[in-house]
């Protein structure tokens, strides 16, 4: 059966199977092959992904057996921090400073991130390097706002922080490659993106951020956890709106 789920990806990036064919090393009847239905050798398909932005476990879903995706998956947790401020400062910078394409950061506010005058210069520095950057912040005058500032014990200082952030940003706004947006969803994690590096910031009941868990992760071949919050990211963005 064809690789259907490759032959669309290629078609929507522009990449054609010799394009592919040199930037991996094979011959291009190869890639014909792997459209065709063929599954390639693990380090192939690795390749592929990373050519494509595409998951490699969406590219060929049946390439590795359960048990070998939960191993992946597994492997893709470098720490677990027992709260937020727990993280060491130069965690949040090195996170940063690696990313070569993207840095994306889904929030409610991040106010610790915004207010810091070197992240803002660090993130300045990356998008005069071509870094794109997005950035997700809650509309402070959404119900889901309201709700978590009182589930928070903090009410509307949320929404107070939020509009103090959308200040501190200011600066950035006008930068080639610098998009912040609104978003209006109920946010279960906070994501922090350096390419296929990420911090995520589960959220507890009843606590602030600060005193939830992060974990580090980095994507790996075959594995799902990253590319699974990568997804979620994707789906707030698609939802969200240009700040006003």
């Amino acid at each position: 059966m064809a690789n259907e789920r490759l032959r669309t990806a290629l078609l929507q990036r522009g990449v054609t199977p010799a394009d592919l064919a040199e930037t991996i090393g094979v011959d291009p009847k190869t890639i014909e092959r792997w459209i065709g239905g063929r599954i390639p050798y693990r380090r192939h398909r690795h390749q592929v992904a990373v050519k494509i932005g595409v998951d490699e476990t969406y590219l060929w879903p049946g390439a590795l057996a359960a048990d070998q995706v939960a191993s992946a998956s597994e492997s893709e947790i470098l720490v677990v921090h027992p709260h937020r401020w727990a993280v060491p400062r130069d965690t949040w910078s090195l996170l940063f400073d690696s990313a070569e394409r993207e840095i994306g950061i889904l929030v409610y506010s991040g106010m610790f991130i915004a207010d810091d005058p070197g992240m803002l210069a660090l993130f300045r520095a990356k998008a005069d390097q071509g870094v794109r950057i997005r950035i997700l912040l809650g509309d402070p005058d959404s119900p889901e706002v309201a709700l978590r500032g009182e589930h928070e014990g903090i009410d509307e200082a949320l929404a107070s922080k939020i509009r103090n952030v959308m200040v501190l940003y200011r600066p950035l706004r006008n930068l080639d490659g610098v998009e912040i947006r609104q978003h209006s969803t109920v946010l279960y994690n906070s994501i922090y993106r350096a390419d296929a590096e990420l911090l995520v910031n589960p959220h507890i009941y009843g606590k602030p951020a600060s005193e939830a868990p992060v974990m580090h992760l980095r994507q790996i071949a075959g594995g799902t956890l990253v590319a699974t919050y990568l997804d979620s990211f994707e789906r707030v963005w698609a939802e969200s709106r240009p700040l006003d």
